[in-house]
């Protein structure tokens, strides 16, 4: 009997030894990742905002790859539902529509086929000219500063600045009207920024796509990402009037592809979530991660080599090892989106200045300063 009791307690020793080093036993969850403290980086949103007389409101939110909105701070009188005119921040979402069209199977449309095949007049400039020389401004069309120092000679292409006809009337103008006495060059030779090149783009995705321009974003891009409110208009020759109501905004058949869209920090944010995960708004394929690549590829090269312009993204300094991982997309009214490929997060910061005799200060501060501190609280959490 004891050696039977002896040998039941063994067992049971064996038992519990057993389960106590179980291997199936899971292990402890990870702790969740630590957000970055961009206290600093408000810090220097809010002494903007105090010591600029001509921003008297600022706004921005970032955007973590994995985490998703990791901040968002309102400054001044901008709150988070502001409605925001982007200028130029409006390349970046242009070429992501555009790119977005050139992956889908079902229509013919290639950014490196020659424009001349997709619209159904006869141009006056390069018969070479591709999509992707356009959002590059390397169409050898004589670009804005050109276009906008000489107005009276470039009449016959100033509908791409007024909220008057439709997109696709205002391309064939562009299109079929030279420019006597601009400079012109053959398609990829020469960078010559924005203008009317930009607007062509448009006319080509409205002749591919079988609709119009926001109807194609809104299929193509708000919808799947779950964009609210965001789309295109042209209200570049009535900005200072903009009183942020989205009945305001002017030109929804002709909208400015380079410069026309408003937006709120959560829409633009949406985008930025886009470009970060590969091309995925939740379970939707949008566009390719090649594509999104080609966007942040250069087209344009500084004289030492590195990376000058890409589609849409500006190419900052490239870091230790020579490699470009931020990217920028500025407006001429203060806005700046960006992109950190190294960091993984993106950013877009909203000002106001719609006479854009100051909104240089905004960009370039978001650009030189901002930018550096929300990289350094990202740093200090790795």
């Amino acid at each position: 009997m004891k050696q039977l009791f002896g040998a039941f307690l063994c067992l049971l020793f064996l038992v519990a030894c057993s389960d106590s080093n179980d291997s199936n036993t899971p292990e402890p969850p990870p702790p969740p990742p630590v957000p970055p403290d961009f206290a600093a980086a408000d810090a220097w949103m809010q002494d903007f905002v105090d010591s600029e007389d001509a921003f008297p409101g600022g706004s921005y939110i970032i955007v973590d790859k994995d985490l998703g909105v990791v901040h968002k701070k309102v400054f001044g009188n901008l709150t988070e539902d502001s409605l925001v005119l982007l200028a130029s921040t409006s390349k970046v979402p242009t070429v992501t529509l555009l790119m977005a069209l050139n992956d889908d199977d079902s229509i013919d449309f290639d950014i490196d086929t020659p424009i001349a095949n997709y619209l159904p007049w006869q141009g006056v400039w390069d018969e070479n000219i591709t999509t992707k020389h356009l959002v590059s401004n390397r169409s050898g069309i004589p670009g804005l500063i050109q276009v906008l120092s000489n107005q009276a000679a470039a009449a016959s292409h100033a509908c791409q600045f007024f909220p008057i006809g439709t997109l696709y009337d205002c391309v064939e103008s562009l299109y079929t009207n030279p420019l006597p006495g601009f400079v012109s060059t053959p398609a990829n030779t020469a960078f010559d920024y924005g203008g009317s090149q930009w607007q062509i783009s448009g006319g080509v995705a409205e002749s591919v796509g079988g609709a119009s321009w926001n109807q194609l974003w809104d299929q193509y891009i708000a919808q799947p990402c779950d964009i609210e409110i965001t789309t295109y208009g042209n209200n570049l020759a009535i900005a200072a009037a903009w009183d942020g109501n989205p009945e305001s905004l002017q030109g929804n058949d002709n909208p400015n592809m380079e410069g026309g869209m408003m937006a709120t920090l959560d829409d633009y944010a949406k985008l930025l979530s886009l470009h970060l995960s590969e091309g995925v708004c939740g379970d939707k394929r949008v566009l390719s991660a090649e594509s999104l690549i080609e966007m942040r590829t250069a087209t344009t090269l500084n004289e030492d080599g590195s990376g000058y312009y890409g589609m849409g993204w500006w190419f900052e300094p490239a870091n230790e090892t020579g490699t470009t991982t931020v990217f920028t997309d500025g407006g001429a009214w203060g806005s700046l989106s960006w992109i950190d490929a190294e960091r993984n997060y993106a950013g877009v910061v909203f000002f106001e200045e719609y006479t854009g005799t100051e909104a240089n200060k905004a960009t370039s501060g978001a650009r030189n300063q901002l930018i550096p501190i929300v990289a350094e609280a990202f740093d200090a959490v790795q």
